[in-house]
Parts: structure tokens; sequence; C-alpha cells
């Protein structure tokens, strides 16, 4: 019996690695065949002059790569993705962090505010940008409405929300923190519910008030969710195109132009896929980046 027994054991120990990879590689192919595909036939691309419509390719080196470099609309795109990005992830942290610790204890209603505050991230981006877009309107703006009933403008001099540079892109940026906000919202619940209560209590005997509480404890406690959230707001926003193309395409003169944006104008809408794929190549070594310094401050914040 025990003899048996071993062999059974062993079967099965030998079986496990088979049985581990046959499961993991569902997982991978699906990386391979959704990520990794289009990102080497990026490469190719880049390193071409590939082009819609044409079936001649040639190798032409780092020629689009030079002339996007000597391009004043990617230094633009690039100048407003900075700002985007970190506009954006500013007020998301901040906001989320409010958000988290006011919905951390219980009150009446607290799944329904939870619920509604969840709706931005769950409903459709393009929809709820085209809402965004009919109340930032120049025309039909409620928002303008509301300022003018105020005695705030006047009827002949309200603002162009979307039609001058500063204020459209403070409108994307309020519009994708609208949308970015739960998300973020989430995670921070779940980081702020994971603390020991014991904590908290502890310090509010040793007679610490609620500031003290909150940013020598709550806060530093929660530092690798918050990078977490960070993580992936930069990442969503860096990369994200929708929220700018539905409300600005880019405009006016390029001040909302974005280097995911232009990738698309450049290699979809003006058939230059050589140069789109460049351009898309430039946001791999910043989140690369981004993601590395990110996971090295929150592995720090564990083990300390």
């Amino acid at each position: 019996m025990a003899i048996a027994a071993s062999k059974v054991k062993s079967a099965g120990a030998a079986q496990s690695p088979v049985l581990g990879a046959a499961m993991f590689s569902p997982a991978v192919l699906y990386i391979l065949l959704l990520i990794g595909a289009p990102f080497a036939l990026a490469i190719f691309y880049a390193f071409s002059d590939a082009r819609i419509g044409s079936t001649q390719l040639h190798y032409v080196g780092l020629e689009n790569f030079r002339s996007i470099l000597q391009s004043p609309s990617f230094r633009q795109a690039v100048q407003n993705s900075i700002v985007f990005t970190v506009g954006s992830q500013l007020i998301v942290v901040v906001c989320a962090t409010i958000l988290s610790l006011a919905l951390e204890a219980p009150f009446r209603g607290r799944g329904l505010v939870r619920f509604l505050i969840l709706l931005p991230w769950v409903a459709p981006v393009s929809l709820g940008t085209i809402g965004w877009k009919w109340i930032l309107d120049s025309i039909y703006s409620v928002i303008t409405w509301v300022l003018v009933w105020l005695h705030l403008f006047s009827p002949y001099d309200t603002p162009m929300w979307l039609g001058e540079p500063h204020l459209a892109m403070a409108s994307v940026i309020c519009v994708h923190c609208w949308r970015m906000i739960p998300f973020a919202t989430v995670i921070m619940l779940a980081g702020s519910s994971a603390i020991p209560k014991e904590i908290p209590e502890a310090a509010e005997i040793d007679g610490a008030g609620y500031f003290s509480t909150l940013f020598r404890i709550k806060i530093p406690m929660m530092l690798p969710i918050i990078n977490v959230a960070v993580l992936f707001g930069i990442i969503f926003t860096f990369t994200d195109m929708t929220v700018v193309y539905i409300l600005t395409d880019g405009g006016p003169f390029d001040s909302t132009q974005t280097l995911p944006l232009l990738a698309f104008t450049t290699g979809i809408q003006g058939s230059d896929l050589a140069a789109g794929a460049a351009i898309s190549l430039f946001l791999v070594p910043v989140l690369v980046a981004v993601a590395y310094f990110m996971l090295r401050v929150a592995h720090r914040a564990e083990v300390v």
C-alpha cells in the first residue's frame, strides 16, 4: 500500500507541471495574439514605408523616427500628453482618496451612493463623452446657462469650453477624471478596508485627532494601494484617446492633441502606417519606466 501510494504521489508530482502549463497556456496565447502580434507588427511597420493602399514595402531604418522628432505636432502632443496625464491623476488621486474615506464608514444609503459613483466607469465611455460634449457645447451648454443665470458671465461673452485652448484642455481633463475617479475609488476602498481597525482606534485612545490619524496612519498604510491606483491611472490615461477624440479631436490648434490620438490620425486617417507605428512606439519606454518606478515604490512601502 505504501509503495502504491508513493507511486501515485510521484505520478501526480510529475503531472503537476504539465497541468500547470496547460492551464496557464490560454492566458499566454491570449497575450501573444492580442498584444504580442500587434506590437511586433508595429515595430516592423515603424522601420518601413508602409502606407494604406500601397502593396510595396521598403526598409527605411530610423527615417520615420527622425521625421517625427522634427515635427512640431509631435512635440506638442508629448507636452499635452504629460499635462493631460499628470493633471488628471492629481485630481483623481485626491478625489478618490476623499471618496474612499467618506464611503468607508457605514451610513444609510451607502450602497446606493457606491453604485452611483461607479456608474461613470461602468457606462460606455463613448456614450458618457458624447453626453459631456453636449454639456460643454458652445451654444447649448447647461454649464454656460447656469453661469449666465448667476450673472457670472454676460450672455454675449460666454466661455467656449471646447473652442479655447486652455479651456479645452481643462474640459478634457475634467471629463477624463469623471470617468477615472470611480475606478480609483474602488481600489482605494479595498485598501482602506484592509487596514486593521485596532490601529486607528489605538491612535484615537492615545489622543490623536482625525487629521493626525489620517495623514500619519491611514494614508501611509494605504500608500501601496494608492501606488497601484496611480499606476493603472497613468497607463489608462497616457494610452487613452477616446475622450480627446470625441470631445475635441485634438483641437483647437492641436492644444489637446495627445500621442495616442496623433498616432491614430497619422497612421489610420492619414494612411501613413509607418509614421503612426513609430509614434505609437514612443509610448512604450514611457510606460515601462512608469510601471517600473511605481512598482518599485510600492515594493519599498510594503517592505517598510
